[in-house]
């Protein structure tokens, strides 16, 4: 009998000190900061056509510029966020090109409509663009709180004696996001 229990604690102080649980605690952690990222986009995303619109009824505003706002959220609703993103560099990349798209469109729309006083002085535009500008913020927090998990997790994975319950767990190093190409400048705002 006594021959029996010692394999058994081997095999428990082994799974213990090579991180078996503490990789599937970070993993959670990665998944749930994702879920607030993902909520966040999908909150963005869904105040898009209701600026659209409500800029619409502008007269003579940019269609150019309002037709950059309604593809970029098109390509964005077209990529898949799901889970799976977060094992796979190249999608995750795809996406935060979609995503950084939908900023800069954004971003373009709202510095534009800029020239035109009367629609920045109707109620419904003003709440919009507080609520747009409140959105972002919560992006930029999300996705903070996901690069922090997402460093946690790598380094977990990354790290002896940790990488052996990683590897037992089929884990292995995650993407995170990155700055966007020329971010290091500021935009240019021509009138």
């Amino acid at each position: 009998m006594r021959t029996r229990v010692w394999p058994l604690l081997l095999l428990a102080a082994l799974a213990t000190g090579c991180g078996f649980n503490l990789v599937i605690d970070r993993d959670e952690d990665v998944k749930a900061a994702w879920a607030e990222v993902q909520n966040q986009y999908q909150r963005r995303a869904d105040l898009v056509p209701n600026l659209v619109s409500v800029v619409r009824g502008a007269a003579d505003f940019e269609q150019e510029t309002l037709q950059a706002v309604v593809e970029a959220r098109s390509r964005v609703g077209q990529v898949r966020m799901d889970e799976s993103v977060l094992d796979d560099p190249q999608r995750f990349a795809e996406m935060e090109r979609a995503q950084g798209a939908m900023s800069s469109a954004l971003s373009r729309l709202l510095v534009v409509a800029e020239r035109y006083p009367t629609l920045t002085a109707t109620q419904g535009y003003r709440d919009l663009q507080v609520q747009l500008e409140g959105t972002e913020n919560r992006i930029a927090v999300a996705r903070r709180r996901f690069v922090e998990s997402v460093a946690a997790y790598n380094k977990v994975v990354l790290r002896f004696p940790t990488m052996i319950g990683a590897s037992l767990r089929g884990k292995s190093e995650r993407p995170t996001f990155t700055a966007s190409e020329g971010a290091e400048q500021a935009p240019v705002v021509e009138f």
